[in-house]
């Protein structure tokens, strides 16, 4: 019976690649000159630490890291920046979450969506991934169109496609 499984997963070594290209071209920015700026990856528990001199830098430092996230193939939705930064003396500090597996919630999300779709497949959730078997290949793709189309806010992949 073919399945396939939908995951929300993001490449450590290219969200370490993201941090270094941003960390390059912080640096070689005339508005960044002579400027504080730090960006810190916990690679354990997926969270990056930013600092900078003024609210507006730190905007524009976000946006360069998420236009380099996604040159390296991480999707943008990827980054929590809902959590707002702080300002502690003259540095503002944030802290940004990736979002790495997929949340117990979102994964129902995703079986209903599956289920509401009409379509002749199961879906189940097993730890941070969710599968889907059917009895056709083509009920199966038609999910992944139906999973792309809709706004789950998480970014997903389709693996282990089997026949």
């Amino acid at each position: 019976m073919p399945s396939f499984d939908i995951v929300s997963k993001v490449d450590a070594q290219a969200l370490d690649n993201t941090v270094n290209v941003t960390q390059r071209e912080i640096t070689n920015r005339f508005d960044f000159k002579g400027s504080h700026v730090l960006i810190e990856l916990d690679k354990k528990t997926f969270q990056l630490k930013l600092e900078t001199d003024d609210d507006m830098k730190m905007r524009q430092l976000l946006d360069v890291l998420i236009n380099r996230a996604h040159k390296q193939g991480i999707a943008p939705e990827a980054f929590d920046t809902a959590k707002e930064g702080s300002q502690q003396g003259k540095v503002w500090r944030k802290e940004v979450k990736v979002k790495n597996g997929l949340a117990q919630e979102d994964a129902k999300k995703i079986v209903k969506l599956i289920k509401d779709s009409g379509l002749k497949v199961q879906a189940s959730i097993n730890d941070d991934l969710v599968r889907v078997t059917g009895k056709k290949i083509d009920d199966l793709q038609a999910v992944i169109q139906c999973c792309k189309t809709a706004s789950v806010g998480v970014p997903l992949q389709y693996i282990n496609m089997r026949d």
